[in-house]
């Protein structure tokens, strides 16, 4: 398992168009209204340059100022409306494809685990973010 990392995959169906979805996913000041698993927790900075070989960075922090860190990676492809790939400081992989099924978008996300924690709280953690991205996109949809 330690050369080999476990991949782990999240989804979620977003009732919105794909363009939507795609928008809020991209634009920083999107990312800081959903990026957070938790209420206790939010994103008070993030930046994005979306395209092959630029970079993102979340600032996530818990709201009580106990803890924070930046979510950081560099983008190894960027097709609009469909998919985004990258790879994060410590070499583990991002995969996310977004179907648009007309009034609905599917997003999958496929991520190398880190060794850390369990990978049952990783997919929690993730998951429990996508969760608040489509909520976010489907009250912002109308």
């Amino acid at each position: 398992m330690e050369n080999q990392a476990v991949k782990v995959t999240i989804n979620a169906t977003v009732n919105a168009p794909v363009a939507k979805v795609w928008e809020n996913w991209t634009t920083p000041a999107d990312i800081m209204q959903w990026n957070n698993a938790s209420p206790d927790w939010h994103t008070p900075r993030a930046e994005n340059d979306l395209r092959k070989g630029g970079s993102f960075l979340s600032r996530m922090e818990a709201k009580d100022g106990s803890f924070g860190f930046d979510f950081t990676g560099i983008y190894d492809e960027v097709i609009t409306n469909k998919h985004i790939a990258y790879t994060m400081p410590d070499g583990r992989k991002v995969k996310i494809d977004f179907t648009d099924n007309g009034d609905s978008t599917g997003i999958q996300s496929v991520f190398d685990a880190e060794t850390e924690n369990p990978v049952d709280m990783q997919r929690d953690g993730w998951q429990a973010i996508l969760n608040n991205f489509k909520q976010y996109t489907e009250n912002t949809a109308g």
